[in-house]
């Protein structure tokens, strides 16, 4: 997680997961369930606690399998995720 010095400036969530072939078909289910965490487990109400406005908080979900890697995300109100 990275604070913003300055008020009004984005703050950044990022969640990275492996690809585990019994759960997720491939990394953009990976990646999928990395978003998803971060909104489950409501990492950025720390941030929201220190005075971050949620409009100005940012999210990446990073996947891996082995060489192969995908990065989604971006503003935590614009993606369309189970809240």
């Amino acid at each position: 997680m990275l604070s913003p010095l300055e008020a009004g400036k984005d703050a950044i969530i990022l969640e990275f997961k492996t690809c585990d072939a019994a759960v997720d078909k491939n990394l953009k289910d990976t990646v999928k369930a990395a978003l998803q965490q971060i909104i489950d487990k409501r990492y950025a109400a720390s941030l929201e606690a220190e005075g971050v406005n949620r409009s100005n908080i940012r999210i990446y979900g990073f996947a891996f399998n082995g060489k192969e890697v995908l990065i989604d995300g971006g503003y935590i109100n614009d993606l369309k995720l189970r809240t």
